[in-house]
C-alpha cells in the first residue's frame, strides 16, 4: 500500500464514523462494509461504557464524532504536506493509555501513514473501540492484516516504542525500553489565562475544557490563573450547565472525597456543589477541583509558563500569546496538534 492509499482509507474510516453523533445516530447505505460493521459498533459503544465507569456514551460518542471531523481529506493533506516517507518499514510498538476514549488514536494512524506496521498494546481501560476501527481497515483492504498487531502480553520484536502513562511510569519505560528509539509521554496539564473581561460565553466554552471527559485528559484545564480580586461570581454562573455531573456516581464521589479531605485539612475553598476551586501553586488538580492561582502581570506569568512548559499541553487564553488555544477547543485538537508538543511524524520520518 502506498501513504495515498493507506491516507484514503483513513478517509473512510472517518467517514464511517460520521455515522455516530450525540445529536444523531445515523446508519448510510453508501459505505463500504457498512452493514455489518455498523451494528458491532453500537454493541462496542455499550460495552465501553459499561466495562470503564469514566466512559459515558455521550463521551464515547464525542470522541468519534472528533475524529470523524478530523480524518478528513482536508485535514490529512495539511498533515502529511512536510513529510516524505520512504525508508524501510518498521514495526512500531504503541503502549496506550486509556484516560479517555481513543487516546491513543493519534499515534496509531501515525504509524500507519508513515508506512509502518503496528503492534499495540491497548490500556485496560479503553480496549474496545480501536479493535473495530482496524477491523473495518482490514475489511477496506485486507493487506491491513498483516501490519496490525494487538497484543495482552509481553511487546518483543519492535523497532522504536511510543509509550504514553503517568510519570512513574514513564521511569519504567524509559529503562525498558532504552534501547530503542522512543517517545515517552508523561503527566501533562492544561491551563486557562483569565482576565476579568471574558464574557459569560467565553467563560461557557471553557466549561467545555474543564468538565469533557470528566477532566481526565491533558488537554482539560486543571488550573486557572486570575488577577488579584478577581470576582469567581461569572465563571461559577458560566459552570453551572455542568452541574449534572454530580449525578455521576464516580464524579459525585471525587467531588465529595476530595472535598472532605481540603475541609479536614483547613484549606480555604471555594465551591459551587460541584467544583471546588483550590488556591494552589501546582497543576494536576483532582476530579471535581480546580486549582487557581492569581497573577500580577502579564510578563511574569509569561515567564511562569514558560519556565512549566514541559508540564503543560495547553494554554487557553484570548489574545495574549501565539500558541493560545481558544477558549472551548481543547477537546478539538487538529491532527498536528501533537502530544507533550513532540512531532511524531518526523520521529518515525528519521527512524
Amino acid at each position: 500500500m502506498t501513504i495515498q492509499q493507506r491516507k484514503s482509507y483513513l478517509i473512510q474510516v472517518g467517514v464511517f464514523l460520521s455515522q455516530f453523533k450525540n445529536s444523531e445516530i445515523k446508519k448510510r447505505a453508501d459505505l463500504t462494509n457498512n452493514d455489518p460493521f455498523f451494528d458491532e459498533m453500537l454493541e462496542q459503544i455499550e460495552m465501553a461504557v459499561h466495562y470503564n465507569g469514566w466512559f459515558t456514551r455521550e463521551n464515547v460518542l464525542f470522541s468519534l464524532e472528533a475524529w470523524s471531523k478530523a480524518l478528513s481529506e482536508e485535514n490529512l493533506q495539511k498533515w502529511l504536506k512536510p513529510y516524505n516517507f520512504q525508508g524501510e518499514p518498521k514495526t512500531i510498538g504503541l503502549v496506550m493509555a486509556g484516560n479517555v476514549p481513543l487516546v491513543g488514536f493519534h499515534d496509531f494512524i501515525s504509524v500507519l501513514l508513515a508506512g509502518n506496521k503496528v503492534l499495540t498494546k491497548l490500556s485496560s481501560n479503553d480496549k474496545k473501540l480501536l479493535p473495530i476501527i482496524s477491523d473495518y481497515l482490514k475489511a477496506l483492504n485486507p493487506e491491513f492484516r498483516d501490519i496490525i498487531e494487538f497484543t495482552d502480553g509481553r511487546m518483543n520484536n519492535f523497532d522504536a516504542i511510543i509509550a504514553t502513562g503517568s510519570n512513574n511510569t514513564a521511569r519504567y519505560f524509559e529503562y525498558y525500553f532504552r534501547n530503542k528509539p522512543s517517545i515517552i509521554r508523561k503527566n501533562r496539564n492544561s491551563v486557562a489565562i483569565l482576565t476579568g473581561g471574558e464574557t459569560q460565553e467565553e467563560l461557557k466554552l471553557l466549561g467545555e475544557d474543564i468538565f469533557r471527559y470528566f477532566g481526565l485528559g491533558c488537554r482539560n484545564v486543571s488550573k486557572l490563573y486570575v488577577p488579584l480580586n478577581y470576582n469567581f461570581d461569572s465563571f461559577f454562573n458560566a459552570m453551572l450547565p455542568w452541574a449534572h455531573l454530580m449525578n455521576h456516581a464516580k464524579y459525585s464521589n471525587n467531588y465529595d472525597y476530595n472535598k472532605a479531605v481540603y475541609l479536614m485539612s483547613n484549606f480555604k475553598l471555594l465551591d459551587n456543589g460541584f467544583l471546588i476551586l483550590k488556591e494552589e501553586p501546582g497543576f494536576g488538580s483532582p476530579i471535581a477541583t480546580l486549582f487557581y492561582e492569581h497573577y500580577t502581570n502579564k510578563d511574569s506569568l509569561m515567564k511562569t509558563l514558560e519556565e512549566n512548559r514541559e508540564n503543560l499541553q495547553c494554554v487557553v487564553s484570548q489574545d495574549l500569546m501565539e500558541s493560545e488555544v481558544p477558549f472551548g477547543e481543547t477537546q478539538h485538537p487538529q491532527l498536528w496538534d501533537y502530544a507533550d508538543n513532540v512531532d511524531t511524524l518526523e520521529f518515525l520520518n528519521k527512524l
